[in-house]
C-alpha cells in the first residue's frame, strides 16, 4: 500500500513512553474509564476526545492487531525479505492534519432535493464569507430555479468556482469535500476522483446516511475544527477496476440478412482493444441484466480460475460495500479499516457457494464463461452500466488511492452507531427473565 503517494497526511498520535507499543497478545493493558461509551444523542466533532485523552477510551493495541512473532519453535524462523515489509499507520492513530491551511472546498449537494436548499445556502454563506474560502459546485446545482432565482443568494453564488462532471478535471484545485445528502453523495464525490481523494465531510441530510456521520445542526463548529485539523479519519479503501474489450467496428452487411433470416443493418468486426479504468468505493457488480438466462462468467484469482459464477451474478465489494449490496445478498459485514476484497455471488445456482473475503493486495479478474449462452452487464457504484462480451475482461484489485472520510467520533464507534442507527443491526426486543419465586417455608 503506497501511502506516500495520498496528498492527505495523517498524524501519528503522540505515545508516552510508558504505553509504547507491545504485543497484546502478552499484555492486557487497554484502558477503560468509568464514562460510558454509550450513543451520542447529537454528532458533533466537540464530543470528541482530544488526542491523547483518557476521558473515555485509551487505545493501546494497533487495530491491525499484535505484530506476529516469526520464531516458531526452536529452530524455525521466517524467511527476512526486506523489500517485503510494509510500514502501515496503525488506523486508531489517524488523524488529520494540513501541510498549508486548505482555501478550497467543494460543496456536493443532493439534487431534485427541496429539503436540502437552505442548508446548501448556509454553508455557502458561512463558507464564503466568514472563512474566506473558494466553493466549487457542480454547475447543475445553480441551474435549480430555486438558487437561481433568488435575489439574496446573488453575490455569495457570484463568487463560487463552477464545474461539469466528464468534463472539466478539479482534481488538483479541491482542499476538501463536503457532502449534504446521504450515502449516494459521497459516492458521487469518489467517482469525481480517479487518483488521489481530499478528505471528505459528509452531513446526513438523506435518506440512508450509513457513509454520513455528521447532523447539520451545529455545522459552523464542526467545519470549522475539520479546518483546523482536528478530526479523526478512517481511509476507505476503494477498487482499482480495469475493464478490457474488444473493439469492434461497425459495417454494413452485403445482403443486409443474418444466417438466421432476420434483418440486419450491420455487423461487428474485432479490431484492437478498448481499455476503461474506474475507481470504486463500494462494489463491482456484474449481473444477467435483462436476459432471462443465467450469468456464467469466470472468476480468476492471480490468475487461477477459482470458480464459475452461475446464478443472477457476482458482487466484488470493498468493506465500505459490504454493508450495500453485498449484505442484502447475504455477506458479512466488514469493518472498513479490515484489508479485504468481499466476493458475494447473487443467487448462486448451487447451495453451497457462500461469500467469501480474499486478502486485499490479490487480483481478480472476471470474464464470461467460453459456453455462457448470454452476455453479462457490469456496474461500478451502480453508474457506468455497460454490457460485457465474449472476450471482455474486468480486473479487480484495491486502489492505493482511498477515501479519506472524516469520522464524528473515531473509525470503531462511527461504524457500530451506523449498524445500530441504520441497520438496526441485532435490535430485537429481550427476551423475559424467569420470576423470582418465593420460597415456601
Amino acid at each position: 500500500m503506497e501511502m506516500n503517494r495520498e496528498k492527505l497526511c495523517t498524524s501519528k498520535a503522540e505515545v508516552s513512553s510508558d504505553s509504547a507499543y507491545h504485543c497484546s497478545a502478552c499484555h492486557d493493558d487497554e484502558e477503560w474509564s468509568n464514562t460510558s461509551r454509550g450513543r451520542a444523542k447529537s454528532r458533533s466533532l466537540s464530543a470528541s476526545p482530544a488526542l491523547g485523552s483518557t476521558k473515555e477510551f485509551r487505545r493501546t493495541r494497533s487495530l491491525h492487531g499484535p505484530c506476529p512473532v516469526t520464531t516458531f519453535g526452536p529452530k524455525a524462523c521466517m524467511l527476512q525479505n526486506p523489500k517485503t515489509i510494509m510500514h502501515i499507520q496503525d488506523p486508531a492513530s489517524q488523524r488529520l492534519t494540513w501541510n498549508k491551511p486548505p482555501k478550497s472546498v467543494l460543496v456536493i449537494k443532493k439534487i431534485r432535493d427541496a429539503s436540502l436548499l437552505q442548508p446548501f445556502k448556509e454553508l455557502c454563506v458561512y463558507l464564503t464569507e466568514e472563512n474566506n474560502m473558494i466553493v466549487y459546485v457542480e454547475k447543475k446545482v445553480l441551474e435549480d430555479p430555486a438558487i437561481a432565482n433568488d435575489d439574496n443568494f446573488g453575490p455569495v453564488k457570484k463568487k463560487f468556482c463552477t464545474f461539469r462532471e466528464d468534463y472539466d478535471d478539479i482534481s488538483n484545485q479541491i482542499d476538501f469535500i463536503i457532502c449534504l445528502g446521504g450515502d449516494g453523495t459521497l459516492l458521487y464525490a469518489s467517482s469525481l476522483f480517479q487518483g488521489s481523494v481530499p478528505p471528505v465531510m459528509a452531513f446526513h441530510l438523506g435518506s440512508l446516511g450509513f457513509l454520513t456521520p455528521f447532523n447539520f445542526e451545529n455545522f459552523q463548529s464542526q467545519v470549522t475544527q475539520v479546518i483546523e485539523g482536528n478530526a479523526a479519519l478512517v481511509l476507505r479503501s476503494r477498487l482499482k477496476v480495469k475493464v478490457v474489450k474488444e473493439h469492434r467496428e461497425k459495417m454494413t452487411v452485403q445482403n443486409g440478412i443474418e444466417e438466421n433470416g432476420v434483418v440486419s443493418t450491420n455487423i461487428e468486426k474485432e479490431a484492437g482493444k478498448q481499455i476503461m479504468q474506474y475507481q470504486v468505493l463500494n462494489e463491482v457488480v456484474v449481473d444477467r441484466g435483462p436476459s432471462s438466462y443465467l450469468s456464467n462468467v469466470d472468476v480468476f484469482l492471480d490468475g487461477h480460475l477459482i470458480t464459475t459464477v452461475q446464478g443472477d451474478g457476482v458482487i466484488v465489494s470493498t468493506p465500505t460495500g459490504s454493508t450495500a449490496y453485498a449484505a442484502a445478498a447475504g455477506a458479512s459485514m466488514i469493518h472498513p479499516n479490515v484489508p479485504a476484497i468481499m466476493i458475494t455471488p447473487i443467487c448462486p445456482h448451487s447451495l453451497s457457494f457462500r461469500p467469501i473475503v480474499v486478502p486485499a493486495g490479490v487480483e481478480l479478474k472476471i470474464m464470461l464463461s467460453p459456453d455462457a449462452r448470454n452476455t453479462a452487464w457490469v456496474s461500478f457504484d451502480g453508474r457506468k452500466r455497460q454490457e460485457i462480451c465474449h472476450g471482455d475482461s474486468i480486473s479487480i484489485t484495491t486502489s492505493c488511492y482511498p477515501l479519506p472520510s472524516i469520522c464524528f467520533r473515531d473509525p470503531v464507534s462511527d461504524w457500530f452507531e451506523s449498524l445500530a442507527e441504520c441497520l438496526h443491526w441485532n435490535v430485537r426486543k429481550k427476551q423475559n427473565n424467569f420470576a423470582v419465586e418465593e420460597e415456601e417455608f
